[in-house]
């Protein structure tokens, strides 16, 4: 799919089956252990049966919603590399930062990633999977800003994982709804956390990133 320039900064309403939407609102407020189907099949107003005609079982259902969140995320963290062009400071500005918007804006779908230990080795191998692309990206930015003379990591690989660690921690306190900063303001402080771990004391210019504003 042809995405136009920054769509990766731009979020709207998740477009989510009644099923789906019915079962992210009830692991959001439960987990996955203490979400039985009967009640996802309550909230949307379906049978069990009905409910198992489109997904094989619980785990079926947040599987499905493990695979909306992360490709949302791979698709974006993607396009924002894309934009920043071949610099590496530029690259991780919005890489970092498209990450931190996604964690902020898709919290419910972000916070799935703690109930896996819930799931079959299976499904957690796929969502490996797909995070570890991610890791992948930012490992070879953080390398390549090393071999450039642009960051001074000594140990880009642990920088890398540290980092996303670091991001995805957010998941764990962050609320839209009920904090001080915004998530473009998140962001930037996750942006400005992310270059002073590699070194980088002023936020690179042009090239796909934002403005510093502050």
């Amino acid at each position: 799919m042809t995405r136009p320039e920054g769509a990766w900064r731009e979020y709207g309403p998740l477009e989510l089956t009644p099923i789906l939407a019915a079962a992210l609102e009830a692991f959001h407020e439960q987990g996955f252990h203490g979400t039985p189907v009967r009640d996802i099949a309550r909230r949307v107003g379906q049978t069990v049966p009905a409910l198992y005609y489109h997904h094989e079982n619980k785990e079926g259902v947040f599987t499905a919603l493990v695979d909306e969140a992360t490709s949302d995320l791979a698709w974006r963290v993607r396009q924002a590399a894309d934009e920043a062009g071949d610099r590496p400071e530029r690259r991780l500005v919005n890489v970092v930062e498209a990450i931190v918007l996604h964690l902020a804006h898709r919290t419910r779908l972000a916070a799935l990633d703690f109930e896996l230990r819930h799931v079959s080795a299976e499904s957690r191998k796929r969502y490996a999977a797909r995070r570890k692309e991610i890791e992948v990206l930012v490992g070879r930015i953080v390398e390549d800003g090393v071999a450039e003379g642009v960051f001074v990591a000594k140990r880009p690989a642990e920088t890398a994982r540290a980092l996303l660690g670091m991001l995805q921690s957010i998941g764990r306190w962050y609320h839209p709804d009920g904090g001080p900063l915004s998530p473009d303001e998140l962001a930037e402080r996750y942006v400005d956390i992310a270059l002073m771990t590699v070194g980088v004391r002023e936020r690179p210019g042009a090239g796909g990133s934002r403005a510093r504003t502050a």
